[in-house]
């Protein structure tokens, strides 16, 4: 099977785009893969915080071999339009933005008028929760992990403080680093440092795998990008999906597809709680715990066993 970073990147542009905070611009662009491009099931895969089009889990070899996978960019991520590669690019981005985008792409340029599945981890799982309360009959299922339908206090004050190692830095290169460290102990789980686990990732020590992680994981990203970014999922919150008011259980109950939660129990970011929480207020819903000591990035594909029990979880939902 093709692998998916040997797909060519393709580019939808969109004329005279308005942002949700009343900016405009002349052009923009969303950037999007096809796997599996002869299948008929549609499959939707969103990148997630600091994600690439070629380092996103989409199970495309798994769970979702037999869909056409359409694995798209996030706005602001530097491969659809971002502040860094694009002149003017406003300093405030929502997810209903990425949404108004991504939903030309899907209809007009792709011709897509149903989404079989669709798939979002982290910042991926937010706007797929954003996507079902603005075009609930659009989407049959979703699977959205390690994530959640508004981000928590908690949540919004652990990005302050990677947010501020950045803008407080005395130069660009500097503060991605320093955002880098800030982000690193939070990316996984106490119990994954106890056991050293960064072991089986190949590394001896603990300062060999944080080279890698908060030095060479953040080459080739902007400050600026990384900054519209952690605004955006700060903001994230389904209710201000609604024109009568910011009721989050009323944004819940309006979405129609049947949707599988899987947060991660040692999840330093989306606590299982609010999965727990969440999902009583869906018609259609399902939570699957995964039981794993590899915290936020088992979802995103960190640990093979996790990606293989997902697997398995998935495949059960969507024959449900």
């Amino acid at each position: 099977m093709t692998s998916q970073s040997s797909l060519p990147t393709q580019y939808f542009a969109l004329q005279n785009f308005t942002f949700q905070n009343g900016d405009t611009l002349p052009s923009l662009r969303i950037a999007y893969k096809i796997l599996n491009p002869h299948n008929s099931k549609i499959a939707v895969v969103h990148t997630c915080f600091k994600g690439r089009l070629d380092t996103t889990l989409t199970h495309a070899n798994g769970v979702l071999k037999d869909h056409k996978i359409i694995l798209i960019a996030l706005l602001g991520n530097g491969e659809s339009s971002s502040p860094s590669n694009t002149p003017s690019f406003p300093k405030t981005l929502e997810y209903t933005d990425c949404v108004n985008a991504q939903y030309e792409l899907l209809t007009i340029e792709l011709g897509i008028k149903e989404v079989d599945v669709m798939l979002g981890f982290s910042m991926g799982g937010q706007i797929t929760y954003h996507w079902l309360a603005t075009h609930p009959s659009f989407i049959k299922n979703a699977v959205i992990v390690c994530s959640s339908a508004k981000t928590s206090r908690h949540n919004f004050q652990f990005l302050e403080g990677p947010k501020a190692a950045l803008e407080n830095a005395t130069s660009e290169p500097r503060g991605v680093r320093a955002f880098g460290k800030a982000y690193s102990a939070w990316l996984t789980s106490a119990e994954w440092f106890d056991e050293e686990c960064y072991k089986g990732m190949g590394f001896e020590r603990l300062r060999d795998w944080d080279d890698v992680v908060t030095v060479q994981g953040y080459e080739g990203w902007a400050g600026d990008d990384l900054l519209v970014l952690l605004g955006m999922w700060q903001r994230g919150d389904v209710a201000r999906c609604l024109t009568s008011g910011d009721i989050l259980d009323s944004a819940l109950e309006s979405i129609e597809a049947k949707v599988l939660l899987m947060p991660c129990e040692t999840d330093q970011y989306f606590r299982p709680y609010v999965s727990q929480r969440e999902v009583k207020s869906l018609k259609h819903g399902k939570v699957a715990v995964v039981p794993s000591i590899w915290g936020h990035i088992a979802g995103g594909g960190a640990n093979q066993k996790d990606v293989g029990w997902m697997n398995g979880k998935i495949s059960e939902f969507l024959r449900g």
